[in-house]
């Protein structure tokens, strides 16, 4: 008869605090990475290189943990946010080929990046990443996820004339489909997973719009730097109070004596 162990991964259990820190992460990424490249005036090609150099700083210290550390999560997770912002504007803006072809550009990114993961390691399942290789790969889909947000909230927002309220509303719905698909049918989860990872980061910008547009225009018109205090100081609060554990995963270990 097969044992089984229980190994522990080194990214947090997918459930509900999950997803509120991940909307937090992604406005304050939103917030964070306009105070860089508009506020303080730094450009979009500076501000990627910035947040580019520390994204890679805190994955290789993510990968060289010996366990979950929740803080050092989340600032990776903010960081390839903010790194997702500053580089989906880059490609939309500075490239010259718009949010269309930026979406377009950053979808093919994903899918590859996504099938050398499978093709590599046989699963793309995020209950699974406990080994440095693993965690390579979904660092790098993590990234993409969060550009490719970026990219299509600015697409629908602007492109569509829906704006950042009708922008918000699509990409709830699409939320509420995902999460109704979740308990109520057998679609892969590992789907349900990256699409929601994907459209939680337009609709954590436009709270971050919420927050720094003009009152005429129904927002609260804090300062971008303002914002980001705000929301970090919400992300630390969450960390002292919402619990956070590593997920876990069924490891079989191999059978002894014929037991």
């Amino acid at each position: 008869m097969d044992r089984t162990e229980v190994r522990t991964s080194k990214v947090p259990e997918v459930a509900l605090t999950f997803w509120v820190m991940k909307i937090a992460a992604t406005t304050l990424g939103e917030t964070g990475g306009d105070t860089v490249t508009m506020t303080f005036n730094w450009g979009y090609l500076a501000g990627t290189a910035l947040f580019l150099s520390l994204l890679v700083a805190l994955v290789a210290a993510q990968i060289s943990a010996s366990k979950f550390h929740p803080v050092l999560y989340w600032a990776t997770i903010i960081a390839s946010t903010t790194a997702g912002t500053t580089l989906a504007d880059f490609a939309d803006r500075s490239l010259g080929i718009g949010y269309a072809g930026g979406s377009t550009l950053l979808f093919a990114c994903l899918i590859a990046s996504l099938g050398a993961w499978y093709w590599s390691l046989g699963s793309i399942a995020v209950d699974n990443i406990a080994t440095p290789k693993a965690e390579a790969f979904y660092w790098l889909v993590i990234t993409f996820s969060q550009t490719l947000g970026t990219a299509l909230g600015d697409w629908v927002a602007d492109d569509t004339g829906l704006g950042y309220d009708g922008g918000a509303l699509v990409f709830g719905a699409a939320l509420a489909l995902l999460a109704g698909a979740y308990f109520w049918t057998g679609i892969s989860r590992v789907f349900l997973f990256w699409a929601a990872f994907i459209l939680t980061r337009p609709l954590g910008a436009t709270v971050g719009d919420f927050l720094d547009k003009p009152v005429n225009d129904g927002g609260l018109a804090f300062s971008r730097p303002l914002a980001s205090a705000i929301i970090a100081a919400f992300i630390v609060a969450c960390l002292i109070v919402l619990p956070q554990r590593a997920g876990k995963h069924p490891e079989p270990t191999p059978r002894r004596g014929g037991a």
